[in-house]
């Protein structure tokens, strides 16, 4: 049997390993040459009413406003200066609904920085959408919340078009170069209808995300799939 090793003895191999010139190569990667990204909120607007999302739980429930603000142009100019990577994933908003959205996406074109867009509102016009895309099509990843059929993702996504999101997916893929993906997340009132969703996508050539969810507000949340194989809780 092995002798076994006191954290003293690791934290010794690990500076010994640092200072070989494969450990150097490898700390330089990671600290300084590796793509640095950002996940941010640029705004605090967003017209839908998810049932679990921050805004309703954290704030309006509450009677309380949304914290944040629209993020000045300026302020992106100087992150796409040192961020590669933007992931638009809205905790408290919509990306879409920051008023100088589609200049923002020029500017990160201009720097040529990946970037990720998540969108559940379908408050914009479809001219709005074609404008986007071609503010920046080579390197902009846009993912569209529907959240069952098209026609059943507004009993969670409340105030949303979800046959209106699809078309604004199936428009998507017309002038992006990154294929534009469908996520789906499972509740009960969608989760038969997963496959055939999966199916929908594939046909149209779109990407599908399966999420599974842990913010219920309870273990009787009726948002809680029934089948244990979409349950998160089951599998810890």
């Amino acid at each position: 049997m092995g002798e076994w090793k006191t954290q003293k003895n690791w934290e010794v191999e690990e500076a010994d390993w640092n200072d070989t010139e494969k450990g150097r190569e490898y700390k330089n990667f990671w600290f300084y040459k590796r793509p640095k990204g950002i996940n941010i909120d640029i705004t605090h607007r967003c017209p839908l009413e998810c049932p679990s999302c921050q805004r309703q739980t954290e704030f309006l429930n509450h009677g309380k406003k949304v914290h944040g603000y629209d993020l000045d142009l300026s302020d992106i100019e100087k992150l796409a200066k040192y961020y590669h990577q933007f992931n638009f994933c809205g905790q408290l908003s919509d990306p879409v609904h920051h008023p100088k959205f589609i200049e923002m996406l020029k500017i990160l074109r201009r720097y040529d920085c990946k970037t990720i867009i998540h969108n559940a509102s379908t408050f914009k016009s479809m001219k709005w959408y074609i404008e986007a895309f071609k503010a920046y099509p080579e390197n902009a990843k846009w993912i569209f919340a529907i959240d069952g059929l098209p026609e059943e993702s507004h009993k969670y996504r409340i105030n949303q078009d979800g046959p209106k999101m699809f078309q604004i997916l199936l428009e998507a893929k017309k002038h992006l170069h990154l294929t534009p993906s469908w996520q789906f997340i499972i509740f009960s009132y969608n989760e038969h209808n997963v496959e055939k969703a999966k199916q929908m996508a594939f046909d149209n050539g779109l990407g599908f995300i399966e999420v599974q969810s842990s913010r219920w507000s309870s273990k009787d949340d009726p948002l809680i799939p029934k089948s244990q194989k979409y349950r998160l809780d089951t599998k810890r």
